[in-house]
């Protein structure tokens, strides 16, 4: 019989560092970790506080904290993880957002080395399947790899000339690029339809709608891997972390001696030029020396924030990140062959699918859909239709989710932005000054938000270190980038 385990917010939000089980919003983490029931209803003014728990405001805490300075660590859900969440499902373990990392990030490859974790190899697919002119096609990855490639280097013959350093994106004027969207670029193709359903497929599970993002966020991403669509590719949605995210977030947090404040969402956050207060939900005031504020950008208009962030960050905060996809994992009858499967945007609910393993006996795969909305993905019937285009015979058993798009606390998935805020808003945004400092994967400068759930989260962590000097920690929040494809 099918069954589903679609995980609701206000129901299966856990605390995922330590003891699952035992811990509550006013427990310490990890061996060094004060409790904070002791310590923040003092008198008191903290060096540093970190508004959100996703990888960016955890690494930051843990970094600032063993430096010496005192900091605590705000984060709304009932855990820490963000828009990563290794958690039950399906009778295993799933990351139901984002999961994916590579050696070449050379932030994330150091942080993984650190902790002595390693990378799972990743199921390799023996056959590609994807929709062209409302038929489904099929050949070996290799070939289906070289009918893609030509396509790819039109669309992105101009990456390395837009970002020759990707990481300084401001090196040349890209202003009118930043103007074109995804679909301005596919229609200016002008290609046949059998190409064009080739090339959509394969990007479509990065977006919602093409019309709706910009093309200069994905030509920084390609560029960054010498122009190559592939290698890219293969850094954003291959490589997952041998036990999960949750292994390297436990390993961060064991290290970090922050104070934790679980299920604490902030309402504003307030420079006054000598500190800074953060205001909760609940009415509690929590004084620093400075802030960093690293949640996701379609929960950033939830917090007030003074002074006023710059014009181009507030459009882009007013706006929000379009993405608004869903993940979903498959448990299919029967170990399967090892496949990928793609599909332009409206031909199938389900933009992209792939074997990501095999376990007592049957099939698990993980499955990308651009608009969530439109699937239900705690019905497997529904699922096992949509695969059905790709696989006749398939048998969905179970299916397990996280409407990532309805919670409140990430209001969407991982970032491809919309036309305009890649080198304008968002960079602004990382360079604002004063006392409150942003960070996350959302406003990352490289690579944001593109991979799977993401990525989706996706997946990109940004990094804020200061300097050792109490008096410097302000003006060197933003020293130090750390970065990944989650």
């Amino acid at each position: 019989m099918s069954t589903n385990h679609c995980l609701n917010i206000n129901l299966c939000n856990r605390k995922v560092i330590g003891d699952y089980d035992r811990l509550s919003s006013s427990t310490s983490y990890g061996r060094g970790h004060r409790t904070v029931s002791q310590q923040l209803h003092r008198e008191r003014i903290l060096d540093v506080a970190v508004i959100g728990g996703g990888f960016a405001g955890v690494i930051a805490a843990r970094d600032l904290s063993v430096k010496g300075h005192s900091v605590v660590l705000i984060e709304a859900r009932h855990r820490v993880g963000g828009r990563t969440w290794t958690g039950p499902g399906l009778g295993r373990q799933l990351e139901y957002g984002g999961t994916y990392v590579h050696w070449t990030q050379p932030n994330m490859w150091q942080e993984l080395q650190r902790h002595n974790i390693p990378l799972r190899t990743p199921v390799v697919p023996t056959t590609m399947y994807w929709i062209a002119e409302g038929a489904t096609h099929s050949a070996s990855p290799e070939e289906y790899g070289a009918a893609l490639e030509p396509l790819m280097n039109q669309f992105f013959a101009d990456a390395r000339a837009t970002f020759p350093q990707p990481f300084d994106i401001g090196l040349v004027d890209t202003s009118a690029v930043e103007k074109e969207t995804i679909a301005d670029r596919l229609n200016a193709l002008n290609l046949p339809s059998y190409e064009h359903d080739l090339l959509d497929g394969a990007m479509a599970s990065l977006v919602t709608a093409y019309e709706d993002h910009g093309v200069a966020q994905f030509l920084s991403c390609v560029a960054t891997y010498f122009g190559s669509w592939a290698a890219f590719f293969e850094t954003a949605g291959t490589w997952p972390i041998e036990g999960g995210t949750r292994r390297l977030l436990d390993a961060v947090m064991a290290e970090s001696t922050a104070e934790v404040r679980l299920s604490t969402p902030v309402a504003a956050v307030e420079d006054d030029g000598t500190g800074v207060t953060v205001t909760t939900r609940g009415g509690e005031q929590i004084r620093a020396r400075a802030v960093v504020v690293a949640v996701p950008l379609n929960t950033l208009g939830d917090i007030a924030i003074s002074p006023e962030v710059p014009d181009a960050s507030r459009r882009m905060i007013e706006e929000k990140n379009p993405i608004m996809g869903s993940k979903i994992w498959v448990r299919a009858k029967g170990e399967l062959e090892p496949f990928q499967a793609v599909a332009p945007l409206g031909r199938n609910p389900i933009n992209a699918a792939r074997v990501e393993y095999h376990a007592d006996g049957d099939t698990f795969i993980m499955c990308l859909c651009s608009a969530g909305a439109a699937i239900d993905a705690t019905d497997p019937a529904a699922v096992q239709q949509a695969l059905r285009d790709f696989i006749p015979d398939i048998e969905v058993v179970e299916t397990a989710c996280h409407d990532w798009v309805t919670d409140e606390f990430s209001k969407g998935g991982f970032m491809v932005h919309r036309p305009g805020h890649f080198t304008g808003g968002a960079a602004q945004l990382r360079e604002a000054g004063g006392r409150i400092r942003f960070a996350g994967s959302d406003i990352a400068g490289v690579e944001a938000g593109a991979g799977a759930l993401l990525r989706r989260d996706a997946d990109t962590l940004w990094l804020l270190l200061p300097d050792a000097a109490a008096d410097e920690l302000v003006g060197k929040l933003q020293r130090y980038v750390f970065r990944s494809k989650l």
